[in-house]
């Protein structure tokens, strides 16, 4: 019976799982190196639910209540009592290779270790702990709380039982869940990110603007929004690495990064978050 549930990493993701879990009834303990980034996910998430509660898809009390089963900490050691553990620190696999070995001896016996990767194999990371059978992979969309989909990935040791609790976990959040195979990318990525890769040659290589390419894919595809403004809102620095993932994954060189989306990392062209991307902000 999963009643508390860890988080690890404040940020977009982190902040976005922290509310659903919370929300659905669940103590949630949210941890973070960084102090202010805590106080801030905090502060968005009051803020989404207020959002929420405006347009009616939840009561007004329901704010106080789920802020009241959030709390925050710096110190790893305060996850050790958790059900079940969400890591969503950034995607670069040395750092989350290393969180799991740390979260492996941290976390009680038995609990559930699971990974918001969006790219990295589940089995890799299951690897480097104790309990590989308890370690699966639960990639939820940004942003969280009005995304449906969840991705869930099993490693090559991954149980049913593991299975069985994290599918259930999805319907309790009412989510819908996607299985996939335990391959670089697993669905969404695998078939998004070289999308939004072709449409960095398409600029590269002169075949339109970025408002042209956008528009394109908007209007021709029926997509909300095009590729390369969406490459912003993901961040081109997530983009390149989950790009980059898929390259040395599958070895094949249809997966290889735009030079254009590398130059533009290298620069700090990071998108909204840094202000300029394929577009400024």
């Amino acid at each position: 019976m999963i009643k508390t549930v860890g988080v690890l990493g404040a940020g977009q993701m982190g902040n976005g799982i922290a509310h659903v879990f919370a929300q659905y009834g669940y103590v949630v303990v949210l941890f973070d190196i960084a102090r202010n980034q805590l106080d801030k996910a905090v502060a968005i998430i009051g803020q989404n639910l207020e959002r929420q509660a405006k347009k009616g898809a939840i009561p007004e009390s329901l704010i106080g209540e789920t802020l009241g089963r959030i709390r925050t900490t710096v110190e790893m050691a305060d996850l050790a009592d958790v059900d079940f553990a969400v890591e969503a620190v950034t995607e670069h696999e040395p750092l989350k290779l290393e969180i799991f070995r740390k979260l492996d001896s941290t976390v009680k016996p038995g609990s559930i270790l699971a990974s918001n990767t969006s790219s990295i194999p589940i089995t890799k990371i299951a690897a480097v702990t104790s309990r590989p059978d308890r370690v699966i992979g639960m990639h939820f969309m940004n942003p969280v709380p009005v995304m449906k989909l969840v991705e869930v990935i099993r490693g090559h040791a991954t149980s049913d039982d593991t299975f069985a609790v994290t599918s259930g976990l999805v319907a309790r959040l009412e989510k819908e869940m996607a299985v996939s195979q335990d391959y670089p990318g697993f669905i969404v990525n695998r078939i998004l990110i070289p999308m939004i890769n072709e449409a960095a040659f398409a600029l590269y290589e002169g075949i339109a603007t970025a408002e042209d390419i956008d528009k394109g894919m908007k209007l021709g595809t029926n997509q909300p929004m095009g590729p390369l403004t969406l490459a912003d809102f993901i961040g081109l620095d997530t983009v390149l690495a989950i790009a980059n993932v898929l390259y040395d994954g599958f070895k094949d060189p249809k997966y290889r990064p735009c030079p254009l989306l590398v130059k533009m990392v290298n620069a700090g062209y990071l998108g909204r978050k840094s202000g300029r991307g394929f577009y400024t902000y």
